[in-house]
């Protein structure tokens, strides 16, 4: 919790993000064990992608951080590899390798 939270305030959408799953993992004590177990799944994502997020806005240029949350947070999120959000800075996070 500490580590995805050292990023809060710097994207919007992160911290819908991390605000969303912290409500879920509240429900998820609620749930019978079965239900629990599923949608366990689904939470772990939720934070695997959360702490990536966190890294990449804490060591990572804006144009980089930016496009992940985008592209794996946002609205018209993708999961396939190299599905970036309309206006992503290309350029610049290739120059950056």
């Amino acid at each position: 919790d500490h580590e995805v939270h050292l990023a809060r305030g710097a994207n919007r959408t992160l911290d819908t993000h991390l605000d969303r799953l912290r409500v879920h993992l509240g429900e998820l004590v609620r749930l019978d064990p079965a239900s629990a177990q599923r949608r366990a799944r689904s939470i772990v994502e939720a934070m695997a992608l959360a702490l990536e997020a966190s890294l990449l806005v804490r060591f990572s240029p804006a144009e980089v951080s930016d496009a992940f949350i985008a592209a794996r947070l946002g609205d018209d999120r993708a999961f396939e590899y190299g599905a970036l959000p309309d206006g992503a800075d290309l350029q610049a996070i290739l120059a950056r390798h």
